[in-house]
């Protein structure tokens, strides 16, 4: 297979190390748990002595349905955050935090405004959006768990809190963004500037988007955005291989974009399959075609390989810019029970399809729990 990207400098170790385990609590409640070694390990620990240095942690508001059931996904409300970043600066682990602005999942496709703030438009959303990021912020100062980093919004790439924030749709084929519509790039430049506005001092601003391989994208985005005003220290990309261009696209786009907007950028998700087997019980969102397309085998060492090859691609961004990677839910482990929703989470975000673990070949750990070499090339061996 052909593998895309940067030549290899030795040993690039860029400074964030990442892993998104916000589904955490969810595996561990149904009876999932963490091994190494044929032993039994907290999975914080676990990370960290892998070299793994970064936990990035989602926040959505109220992740129930209206009898007080949990849309699951890790139901990540508030004090499940909490939690689990008590967790992990037990285990001397910095924070990401990434706040969704939403009851559940975000992403290009949808940014349901959450359930309690449905009645608010113009400045009192913007004002919500402020205090809310504020005492989200003021909760975990309180706690000792302050963090390294804070999202304003996840995958924003067409806005956020629909429909007040929403903003002219990326065409993927014609590789710019629809029509000009300059009152919705302001009403998200006001919404942006009010959570930013809340992120204190020492802690890094991030703003998100998918696609990173897409320059045209990430400049069309970043020039609406910057024109407005908007400030923020780095740029956040989702990068999958076998969704999102070659590791060629995205050293590009990296290049030019930290260069263009003078900012530091860090790639906040991605993953690669470890096999293409599906567990028991659930279907896999990867499939055979998919490592064609990203050239790495699924393998451990495909796995492995890809992750070393990332890191490379992130290390040779110009002035040191580019800050490291985070993986996406390595240790989301295909339990009996768990599932990225509920129905009504399906509901409340319009996305209703098949449930269950789609995830689980694309861990770092087997299906059982057991580490996989792999989580010791994401702490950087």
């Amino acid at each position: 297979m052909r593998h895309h990207g940067a030549a290899t400098p030795p040993n690039p170790l860029p400074p964030v190390r990442g892993a998104d385990v916000s589904m955490t609590e969810e595996v561990e409640s149904l009876g999932g748990s963490y091994r190494a070694d044929g032993r039994e390990r907290d999975l914080f620990e676990l990370l960290a002595e892998a070299g793994v240095n970064t936990v990035r942690l989602r926040a959505w508001i109220d992740p129930y349905d209206e009898d007080g059931e949990p849309y699951m996904g890790g139901t990540n409300d508030l004090e499940a955050t909490v939690r689990l970043a008590r967790r992990a600066r037990r285990a001397g682990l910095d924070l990401l935090l990434d706040l969704h602005y939403s009851d559940f999942w975000t992403d290009p496709k949808k940014q349901p405004i959450p359930k309690s703030w449905r009645h608010l438009t113009g400045r009192a959303l913007a004002e919500q959006v402020h205090d809310y990021t504020a005492e989200v912020l003021a909760r975990l100062a309180a706690e000792g768990l302050r963090p390294r980093m804070v999202q304003v919004g996840n995958e924003i790439t067409n806005g956020m809190l629909w429909p007040e924030g929403k903003t002219p749709r990326y065409d993927d084929r014609a590789r710019c963004f629809g029509p000009d519509d300059e009152p919705a790039w302001d009403r998200l430049a006001e919404l942006l500037k009010a959570g930013l506005a809340a992120v204190p001092s020492g802690v890094s601003s991030v703003l998100h988007l998918d696609f990173g391989g897409a320059n045209d994208l990430y400049r069309g985005w970043f020039d609406h955005v910057t024109d407005r005003g908007v400030d923020f220290d780095v740029i956040g990309l989702s990068y999958y291989p076998f969704w999102h261009g070659t590791l060629d696209d995205l050293a590009a786009n990296m290049n030019d974009v930290s260069a263009r907007y003078g900012k530091d950028v860090l790639v906040v998700e991605t993953s690669y399959a470890w096999t293409e087997e599906a567990p028991a019980g659930h279907h896999s969102i990867f499939r055979p075609e998919l490592a064609e397309i990203a050239g790495y085998p699924a393998t451990v060492e495909g796995q492995s390989s890809f992750l070393r090859d990332l890191y490379a691609t992130v290390a040779a961004v110009p002035g040191g810019r580019g800050l490291g990677a985070v993986y996406w839910e390595p240790a989301w482990l295909p339990v009996d029970g768990t599932t990225w929703a509920s129905l009504a989470g399906m509901e409340y975000g319009d996305d209703v399809g098949a449930g269950g673990n789609t995830w689980a070949n694309q861990a770092l750990f087997d299906f059982d729990g057991n580490a996989l070499p792999s989580l010791r090339v994401l702490g950087g061996a």
